[in-house]
C-alpha cells in the first residue's frame, strides 16, 4: 500500500512518500480502507520529536504518522462486534491514517451519519473533539461567561468560537492578520484582536473592564503564553492545549499565583475521550451540532497523499484558515 513514513525526525523533509505491506489485524481492529487523513499539530509533534518519550502517545521508528481519519471498513478483526464491512467511520488518536489503509482498534471508530461527508467527518475528529472537551468538560462554559479563543482562524479556533458561542459565552479571540479576522468573526467570535499589531493582553483587559477573562484557551504556546496569564481574571483558567509556535518550556508555579492564583492546565486529548461512550458521545454532539447548522467545518484545502510535506508547512508556517486534510 503506499504510505507517508518517518524513519527520523526533523522538519517537514522527513515525510517520505512510499510502499508498504498492509497492517495486519488483532481480534479486536478493523481495517479501514482511508479516504481522508487530517493534518494536525501532534502529527508536527510526532515528526519532530517532541512527543518521541510520550507514554501517552507511544512511538518509536520508523513510523507512518497520521492521528486523523475517515474512509470505510475493508475487514475485522475476530472479536470486534457493532461494525460490519462497508460501514463508513471516522477516528482520531490512533496512528497510521498517512496510509491507504489503517489497522485501528474498533473501539476507537465512530459511525459517520448517512448525510455527513468523509471530509467533514475526518475534520470534526481532532480538532472537534478537542473543541468540544475544552469548553464542556476542561471548563465548562456557561451563560455569561467569557474566553480567549487564541488562533480563532484555524480548524481548532473556529470549531471553538462556535461551541463557546453556542454554550453562551462572550468570545474574544487573536488573529494574525484582516483576512483571518474575518474569518473569525463569521465564526462568530465578539471580539477579534490582531496580535501582530496589538498588545493582546492589554486589550482583552480593555474589553473586560480590567477584569480578564474566565478562561484563556492557548493553542499557540511560546508566543502567547505570557500574554495569556495577564488575560485572565483572579482565580481563572488556562488552557495550554497547543505548541504551535512551539513549547512553553518551564513556567514558575509562582507566576500563577502572580497573576491571580490561576488554574493552569496542560491536556492531553486521550484523557477526554479515553472511553468508548465518551468519545461517541463527543463525536454525536459534534455530528448532531453540524447536521442542524449550528456548527460549520472549514475544509482549508485538500491535498494528495504524496504532498504530505507540503500539508506540513503550509500548518507550521500559518498559512492554512481552517483544515487540511490528504486525500488519499
Amino acid at each position: 500500500m503506499k504510505a507517508v513514513v518517518i524513519s527520523e525526525y526533523g522538519g517537514p523533509e522527513v515525510l517520505k512518500p512510499g510502499n508498504m505491506d498492509r497492517p495486519v489485524l488483532t481480534p479486536s481492529q478493523a481495517l479501514v480502507k482511508v479516504a481522508f487523513a487530517g493534518v494536525n499539530f501532534i502529527d508536527v509533534y510526532m515528526r519532530n520529536g517532541l512527543y518521541k518519550r510520550s507514554d501517552t502517545y507511544e512511538q518509536s521508528l520508523p513510523l507512518v504518522p497520521g492521528m486523523e481519519g475517515a474512509g470505510v471498513v475493508e475487514a475485522l478483526g475476530s472479536g470486534v462486534e457493532g461494525l460490519a464491512v462497508g460501514d463508513r467511520v471516522a477516528w482520531c488518536l490512533e496512528r497510521g491514517s498517512y496510509a491507504e489503509y489503517a489497522a485501528v482498534p474498533a473501539w476507537k471508530l465512530v459511525k459517520i451519519p448517512s448525510d455527513v461527508s468523509l471530509e467533514t467527518a475526518t475534520a470534526l475528529q481532532l480538532q472537534g473533539s478537542t473543541a468540544h472537551y475544552l469548553c464542556t468538560s476542561l471548563f465548562a462554559l456557561e451563560e455569561g461567561q467569557t474566553c480567549l479563543v487564541h488562533a480563532g482562524a484555524g480548524g481548532l479556533g473556529q470549531i471553538l468560537i462556535q461551541m463557546a458561542k453556542a454554550e453562551g459565552a462572550w468570545v474574544l479571540t487573536t488573529v494574525g492578520s484582516p483576512e483571518k479576522a474575518e474569518i473569525a468573526r463569521k465564526a462568530g467570535a465578539d471580539e477579534v484582536i490582531l496580535y501582530r499589531e496589538t498588545d493582546f493582553a492589554k486589550a482583552v483587559l480593555e474589553m473586560t473592564g480590567g477584569v480578564g477573562v474566565d478562561v484563556v484557551y492557548d493553542s499557540v504556546g511560546k508566543d502567547t503564553i505570557l500574554g495569556s496569564l495577564r488575560s485572565v481574571k483572579q482565580r481563572g483558567t488556562i488552557s495550554n492545549n497547543g505548541n504551535a509556535s512551539g513549547s512553553i518550556g518551564a513556567l514558575d508555579p509562582l507566576a500563577l499565583a502572580e497573576a491571580g492564583s490561576v488554574f493552569f492546565t496542560r491536556p492531553h486529548l486521550a484523557d477526554y475521550i479515553a472511553t468508548t461512550d465518551e468519545r461517541r458521545w463527543r463525536a454525536a454532539e459534534l455530528f448532531e451540532l453540524h447536521q442542524t447548522g449550528k456548527l460549520a467545518v472549514t475544509i482549508d484545502r485538500v491535498l494528495p497523499l504524496e504532498q504530505a510535506e507540503e500539508a506540513h508547512r503550509l500548518m507550521e508556517g500559518r498559512k492554512s484558515s481552517g483544515k487540511i486534510l490528504l486525500a488519499v
